[in-house]
């Protein structure tokens, strides 16, 4: 289900200690979310409507119901990694200014299940083994080095992915936890404006003052 993102290349994206909520393995019944469970904060997306939000994810080709923005310690966003996902999906990397390890948010239409966990790469790497893992109403994934949680949503799933042996899975959850559709402010600081840059004619320094304007390709004896 995951596709690459279009805009920019993905920067590398890690396991904690299953919390007393329990768990359980891919294709058993999973277990009614509890308090500890992850949950998107903000629940089911809200409607896009019109506003800044909007604008500026529709200028970006990204469906403005599949922006997300999450938070963790010591991980501050990496403004050129924000972009497309697939068709119109979302993609965001926040970097440890200590470590330089990676939490890869993206946001994509499609659904995850007992039957289909196992099937969907983790982080896009595809052809690797996926083990899921049932965390009240999350699926913790593992596979090719890399771990996430992925959160089902209407119409789409919520992931933060991050390499195994850089980001513990405490951490990881808690990224996954605070997975929330963005405020105006932090639209702001989330996504470039709409507004188209400023065309400014350019200086050609070989043009000259004299004539039609055209270069002075002029040659002399010898080439």
């Amino acid at each position: 289900m995951i596709r690459h993102a279009r805009v920019l290349p993905v920067l590398a994206l890690a396991p904690l200690l299953l919390t007393a909520c329990g768990s359980e393995k891919a294709g058993a019944p999973g277990p009614s979310a509890s308090a500890s469970a992850p949950a998107s904060a903000a629940g089911p997306a809200a409607a896009p409507g019109t506003g800044e939000l909007a604008s500026r994810a529709q200028a970006m080709g990204v469906a403005p119901e599949l922006v997300y923005v999450t938070e963790a310690p010591g991980f501050t966003l990496a403004q050129q990694s924000v972009g497309v996902l697939g068709d119109d999906g979302f993609s965001a990397t926040w970097v440890d200014g200590e470590t330089n390890a990676l939490l890869r948010l993206a946001v994509d239409r499609g659904t995850v299940t007992a039957d289909t966990c196992p099937e969907q790469p983790v982080g896009d790497m595809s052809g690797e083994h996926t083990t899921c893992e049932r965390d009240g109403s999350a699926w913790y994934r593992t596979g090719a080095g890399r771990h996430e949680y992925a959160l089902p949503e209407e119409g789409h799933v919520v992931r933060v992915s991050a390499e195994t042996d850089a980001v513990s899975r405490d951490v990881l959850r808690a990224a996954a936890l605070a997975a929330h559709r963005p405020d105006a402010a932090e639209t702001d600081r989330l996504l470039p404006s709409a507004e188209p840059a400023p065309s400014t004619p350019v200086e050609r320094g070989d043009l000259p003052p004299f004539g039609d304007g055209a270069p002075d390709n002029h040659v002399d004896v010898g080439g």
